[in-house]
């Protein structure tokens, strides 16, 4: 089992559910802050294996593709930037079949 702080977990968690890493094409109106909230919460449930090292499940990796990425980018400080391995997820949304476009901003993180 990895060890890793909670908060990076969680981070890494939300990173991971939300797919903050692409640009979300969905032509739908604008997410409200409560179905934000859902989808975070959703989210996190699916993927909490993540935290502890194991790989995303199908159900993890359904919420990766289906979630909004107006959900997560306003909350991604520099503080929480500091904390995520943005390679790590980058390969685990990228495991999931979500695209990540390089050089992409979202929130205080930046693809490579």
């Amino acid at each position: 089992m990895m060890k890793t702080k909670p908060l990076a977990s969680i981070v890494m968690v939300l990173l991971l559910v939300l797919g903050i890493l692409e640009v979300n094409n969905k032509a739908s109106a604008e997410v409200s802050a409560a179905a934000c909230k859902e989808e975070r919460r959703l989210g996190i449930n699916a993927c909490k294996p993540v935290v502890y090292g194991r790989l995303p499940s199908p159900a993890c990796c359904e919420r990766v593709r289906v979630s909004h990425i107006e959900c997560v980018c306003p909350v991604v400080t520099p503080k929480l930037a500091a904390l995520v391995d943005v390679n790590r997820a980058i390969r685990l949304i990228e495991g999931c079949g979500r695209r990540v476009p390089r050089h992409y901003k979202c929130g205080s993180i930046t693809t490579p």
